[in-house]
């Protein structure tokens, strides 16, 4: 028999429900309800409803189930868990003394799962050979582990740059909402109601709870209690995994939950809430990507949320981590270990067990000097340091200061000094160009009427004509040959100075072009007329 997909939906008077059958033919088909009993038939499909107290409820019990036959909810006594009494350990001399092996997975109903897939599990669990180690040994290991992996600086280094942190804590994920709307509805109504039809489930959701195979677990008091112990530490670990990723999964979601969760990673065993919460501070400063405080907090408070909405908010989350597991490989063996029987026993759950659950945990109180990794310590000695830093960058500010201040001041008496002899500076200089403008007049002068058989020179003076001089004389800079005066040509003299002051007044700076005129005037008279 296959159980058909199904949804429900109520209004004041009326309970309807929707059944997806698309092999069956409507001629062929039973339906039979009388009073709380509902049951449907039509090949291959079969769908029962389970006893209970309805249309007064908004869902009915293991509304979610997918066995033909009538679910019960928990078999468990009555009897309210005292959840804030430490119980007593688990004796393991006793369990050893009959059986080597010691048992985990969910309700410690599983062993000897390592022997048979010792190479699988090695990459999903950090703890070794767990057949064979008994719960002490177990958290011990576990202790020791997260000591030796805590690093100082990650941790400070999110303390004081928590910007992406603050991102993450104002992401609201699914459940915000619907919790903020059944606040809404408890302030106006003060009556108790179910809120599971505040949680809806999707397509993809609904068959995966039709691939369940239905069970019944008689689980004693002390291994109830370690589900529902277990059950906080894997939501923890999956409030902080749902957030910091905003809702989004990505490679790293499968490693973030179980390694948030010692249950997952370790198999621990529990003896009280408190301890969980500081198991769960403790691992989110010592592994993730973003280890900070206000993160365990904010998991927390999530958490206290998801169990105050019920069964149904607990069993989409647990639908949630088995996807994920089963995408991961090897991450999926641990749906066999824990996840799918948590989404089968989560729908028997009576709501009261939650409720006192979530009483629980909230009255629970976390600190940092609980987790033991002395953070209140390291916090206070990296504000020192810091104070420090910027009290001694203050002091070299104002070092600076005072350095330029005074360096300011000597330039001030030193312009002042200079200025009396600048005028005598200027007339000094005025000197200098006198003296090396023939110089430069000869040199700029080369250029323009140097030739290859013949060049124009200027010596003491008077112009003369070579017709020897060697590019290598001129390159190296030594001094030419003196050759004979030319002769008298008064044309070639006054074509001489029309090109010395047009050459003259084109490549000498200004301020020295009347000078160098002049002085070329001078020579010009003092060449001898024949």
């Amino acid at each position: 028999m296959l159980t058909p997909a199904f949804d429900l939906s109520q209004e004041p008077d009326f309970l309807t429900i929707a059944i997806r059958v698309p092999y069956a033919r409507v001629s062929e088909f039973d339906v039979y309800f009388e009073g709380s009993d509902f049951k449907f038939y039509a090949k291959p499909y079969f769908l029962r409803r389970v006893r209970g107290a309805w249309p007064q409820e908004r869902c009915f019990w293991g509304f979610h189930s997918l066995g033909a036959s009538e679910i019960p909810e928990e078999v468990v006594d009555d009897e309210d868990f005292d959840w804030e009494i430490e119980q007593t350990p688990y004796e393991e001399v006793s369990e050893s003394a009959l059986n080597p092996q010691y048992h985990y997975g969910f309700g410690n109903l599983r062993s000897g799962v390592f022997q048979r897939l010792q190479d699988e599990l090695s990459d999903v669990v950090d703890i070794k050979d767990p057949d064979f180690t008994p719960a002490v040994e177990r958290r011990q290991k576990r202790l020791a582990a997260e000591l030796a992996k805590f690093d100082p600086d990650h941790y400070l280094a999110d303390f004081f740059e928590d910007e992406a942190v603050e991102q993450i804590l104002q992401y609201n994920p699914w459940w915000t909402d619907i919790y903020s709307k059944m606040m809404a509805f408890m302030e106006k109504s003060q009556e108790q109601e179910n809120h599971a039809a505040l949680v809806s489930f999707s397509e993809e959701e609904k068959y995966q709870l039709r691939k369940f195979v239905n069970k019944s677990y008689l689980l004693d008091k002390r291994a109830c209690r370690q589900v529902y112990y277990s059950l906080i530490d894997i939501l923890l670990a999956y409030c902080y995994e749902t957030r910091v990723t905003e809702g989004e999964k990505n490679v790293e979601s499968a490693w973030n939950i179980r390694k948030l969760s010692p249950t997952l990673c370790w198999f621990e065993t529990w003896t009280n809430v408190h301890d969980i919460l500081v198991s769960f501070g403790r691992r989110v400063l010592c592994y993730p990507l973003y280890r900070h405080f206000k993160l365990v907090m904010k998991a927390y408070r999530d958490t206290i949320k998801i169990l105050q909405l019920g069964r149904s908010a607990v069993l989409k989350c647990l639908l949630d981590i088995h996807k994920i597991f089963q995408e991961n490989d090897p991450a999926y063996i641990l749906n066999d270990l824990y996840i799918s029987d948590y989404c089968v026993w989560i729908q028997k759950v009576k709501s009261k067990k939650l409720a006192a659950l979530a009483e629980a945990l909230k009255e629970v109180s976390l600190t940092k000097a609980q987790l033991g990794l002395e953070l209140e310590e390291l916090e206070a000695a990296a504000l020192l340091v810091q104070e420090e830093e910027t009290a001694l960058k203050a002091a070299h500010s104002v070092s600076g200061q005072q350095i330029l201040s005074s360096s300011s001041e000597a330039s001030d008496s030193e312009d002042s000094d200079n200025s009396d002899s600048d005028s005598d500076s200027d007339s000094d200089s005025e000197q200098d160009e006198l003296k090396d403008s023939p110089s430069e007049t000869v040199s700029s002068l080369q250029g323009p009427f140097l030739e290859e058989s013949s060049a124009l020179l200027i010596v003491n003076g008077d112009v003369c004509r070579n017709t020897a001089i060697q590019e290598s004389d001129v390159g190296q800079g030594r001094p030419l040959a003196s050759s004979p005066p030319l002769g008298p040509s008064g044309p070639l003299i006054e074509e001489l100075g029309e090109q010395l002051k047009t050459t003259v007044q084109v490549s000498e700076p200004k301020g020295t072009t009347a000078i160098n005129h002049n002085m070329l005037e001078r020579d010009s008279r003092q060449t001898p007329n024949n």
